[in-house]
């Protein structure tokens, strides 16, 4: 497999690069660059040190780390976050605590996010008067029934 190349800088040198913990991991970990605490119900817009440049026709989405949900309640406000390819600026993070009464607090360098690169289609927007039929039609939430 190919590795699309994207080309970064840190705003910190001591933050560690964006890593993949395994072999076949889709998001490579991220990290934040300044010590914080989270108290319940807290959001808080978290930095991490690094700033990146996509090729045209990919996209950098920033998805929640499963074990910080499970374990601390932590999550993203805005899952997933959207890194167009045009921005240059330090990657951030918008992380909530969801824990109803354990503050939780992090150091610089821990790890808060993924960062999962994906190619993208440009779309062409054609306005018709009426849609083509479906199956599903104009079914929406529920639609499908119960499992």
């Amino acid at each position: 497999m190919t590795a699309v190349q994207i080309l970064i800088t840190r705003v910190d040198s001591s933050v560690p690069m964006p890593t993949y913990a395994k072999g076949g991991d889709a998001g490579a970990d991220i990290s934040t660059r300044i010590d914080f605490t989270l108290a319940p119900g807290e959001r808080q817009l978290i930095p991490t040190g690094i700033s990146i440049a996509l090729p045209n026709g990919y996209v950098a989405l920033v998805h929640p780390r499963s074990g910080l949900a499970l374990r601390d309640g932590i999550t993203l406000v805005n899952s997933p976050g959207t890194i167009d390819a045009g921005y240059r600026g330090e990657i951030s993070c918008v992380l909530i605590n969801h824990d109803p009464t354990q503050s939780v607090s992090f150091k610089k360098g821990d790890r808060i996010a993924q960062l999962v690169i994906q190619r993208v289609e440009r779309a062409e927007f054609i306005e018709l008067s009426e849609l083509p039929g479906s199956v599903r039609s104009q079914g929406g939430f529920g639609s499908t029934g119960q499992t």
